[in-house]
């Protein structure tokens, strides 16, 4: 596992279904009954009015994980827990996403890269 930090801050947000999306750089989307969550930069969703929460960093983790892998994310948010950094992650296609507080994201980094170190996950 080789923990990237991605640039810039993104947040979370919601929006109506069928809300006109054209211009805007979604990172990720996915569709409640309560409405369309979006993972999105700051910059961009202040551009265009969308109402957000969760000032977060994403750091990629650059292991191509198997969408079948078994504890995995288990290991990862049990030790970010434990230094009580909150994480929210995700699994796409080829690596696992985390989506940690603005202010802990080099706190974060410390942890994964200690894990990654022992060989831990």
């Amino acid at each position: 596992m080789s923990p990237v930090l991605i640039e810039g801050v993104f947040v979370f947000a919601s929006v109506e279904p069928g809300r006109d999306l054209a211009g805007v750089d979604v990172v990720m989307q996915f569709r409640e009954a309560e409405g369309l969550t979006l993972v999105l930069r700051r910059e961009d969703a202040m551009a265009q009015a969308i109402a957000a929460d969760y000032p977060c960093r994403m750091i990629t983790l650059n292991v191509h994980s198997s969408l079948e892998a078994v504890g995995f994310l288990a290991v990862i948010t049990r030790a970010l827990a434990a230094d009580g950094i909150s994480v929210n992650a995700v699994s796409a296609f080829y690596h696992d996403h985390l989506f940690v507080p603005e202010a802990r994201a080099a706190d974060a980094m410390a942890v994964l890269e200690r894990l990654a170190a022992t060989g831990a996950a």
